[in-house]
């Protein structure tokens, strides 16, 4: 057969999905065959299957719970809210008349620059809309909403009108695409342990446990575990939510960033050092 003749890879594809699936248990099955077969790669495989899966999971389970939303208060003052923003790190932030159910509306961090100009800043002069979804809401279909109405966050309530906590765009793509960095992320393959504004260390969970106990002079054990990841996991026995917080033989441990599925970024605060006079005390 020459080569005029071979199949092309839309020809092998299109016979492939021809076999009309029942089910989707057999359309994966279809897909997987086609990634062993190299008409797809890797990557493209797991979009699909987070697309897939994007129609049966309910923005419950990707959402940042209401005791972990990073909250603006309307009657905070602006020396307290400009730290906030600045140790978080976050685009958007819901802000709240004193209770986390009075969700006044969203105020974007970008918006703070105006201060440069307008000393006399109205924080609700500054308010965006916010976006309030139900708890059963599928990702698939907030997705549609977030492109359709260019909103990049939404308040989850529950049935009873209280908030529940939020999601992000962006929570809704990893779920898809895996993670995604930003520009508040390092550079995983060179920069696994960095140094933050606050003096606590940002690591990425896929940091060796070697390489975590030569930076913080620990001596966790690599046998069960390579990664501070698979530490953290092993002593919570779970993946952890976002913010929540967590110490190991001294060393306090915060999620920064996870989904429910993978744990990507940790806050490490290292115990502090003994002070010199307690030293000579106890000599």
């Amino acid at each position: 057969m020459d080569s005029d003749s071979k199949p092309s890879f839309i020809e092998r594809l299109t016979s492939l999905l021809l076999r009309e699936p029942e089910d989707r248990e057999q359309l994966l099955e279809i897909l997987h065959s086609a990634h062993e077969r190299k008409l797809m790669d890797a990557d493209a495989l797991t979009i699909i299957e987070g697309a897939l899966a994007a129609a049966d999971t309910r923005v419950t389970d990707v959402m940042v719970p209401r005791a972990q939303m990073d909250v603006i208060d309307i009657d905070d003052p602006l020396n307290e809210i400009i730290p906030i923003v600045i140790e978080t790190a976050h685009s958007r932030f819901p802000v709240v008349d004193g209770d986390r159910d009075k969700v006044l509306g969203v105020l974007l961090a970008k918006d703070l620059l105006r201060l440069q100009i307008e000393p006399e800043f109205n924080l609700r002069d500054w308010l965006r809309p916010a976006a309030f979804i139900p708890e059963s809401k599928r990702l698939n279909v907030l997705l549609r909403e977030f492109r359709v109405s260019r909103n990049h966050m939404a308040i989850v309530v529950n049935e009873y009108g209280g908030v529940a906590g939020l999601v992000t765009i962006e929570d809704v793509l990893e779920q898809i695409v895996g993670d995604i960095e930003d520009e508040y992320d390092f550079d995983e393959a060179h920069d696994n342990i960095r140094l933050d504004a606050s003096g606590r260390y940002r690591v990425k969970a896929h940091t060796e446990v070697e390489d975590f106990n030569e930076a913080f002079k620990t001596a966790f054990s690599n046998e069960e575990f390579d990664t501070v990841g698979g530490l953290v996991l092993h002593h919570l026995g779970c993946v952890p939510k976002r913010n929540e917080v967590m110490d190991i033989d001294g060393i306090r441990f915060q999620v920064l960033r996870a989904d429910s599925r993978r744990l990507y970024t940790l806050l490490v605060t290292p115990p502090a050092p003994p002070q010199a006079g307690a030293e000579n005390a106890a000599g």
